[in-house]
């Protein structure tokens, strides 16, 4: 209940959708502002980030995406991360985000190493990527994260071909193997 009004208070995936975005040009210039529903619906290109999370061990968190999620619901990611919001940096975003997906606080600011932008399908983000070390217990988000498991690189390089992977985030990946000098499929 909001306490506020006395009326239901909304579930996760509403507040997700009623979240305020930045609306961007191809040069990620801000242009106007909608929902994040709308945003979806139109294909109206905004922001995103994605942040790589290692383990003290350099193991990489991994997760499967609940089935509630706006995009891409239960497919697994190598990422965490989502949408700026109206107004926000991405660099807050990324912290936020990581902080959020983790059940963590506390998290070093993560590291940007470079953006791009993701057109596929009708989806359009200008996108930036992230790394960050946790060496924090995680406690994962239940509202995003159905499952997670911080893997090695072996173990992850397995499971590309195995898993059905969020595309945003699988194409993040190989543009960040390509940006560190080692082509994807490597």
């Amino acid at each position: 209940m909001d306490p506020a009004t006395g009326a239901p208070a909304p579930s996760p995936r509403q507040r997700s959708a009623d979240e305020l975005l930045d609306i961007v040009d191809e040069h990620d210039v801000v242009v106007g502002q909608a929902r994040r529903a709308e945003a979806y619906a139109r294909g109206l290109r905004h922001r995103c980030v994605f942040v790589l999370v290692r383990d003290g061990e350099g193991r990489t968190f991994v997760h499967r995406r609940t089935a509630q999620k706006l995009v891409f619901p239960s497919l697994y990611d190598m990422f965490v991360g989502g949408v700026v919001g109206a107004g926000e940096t991405y660099d807050d975003a990324a912290l936020r985000e990581a902080e959020e997906e983790l059940g963590v606080s506390g998290l070093p600011g993560p590291r940007p190493l470079f953006t791009f932008l993701y057109e596929r399908d009708g989806h359009s983000w200008w996108s930036r990527v992230y790394e960050v070390r946790c060496e924090l217990p995680v406690s994962p988000q239940v509202e995003e994260v159905a499952w997670h498991a911080f893997l090695t690189d072996g173990e992850l390089e397995r499971r590309l071909a195995e898993w059905s992977w969020a595309p945003d985030g699988l194409d993040a990946f190989h543009r960040l193997r390509e940006w560190r000098g080692r082509p994807s499929g490597a």
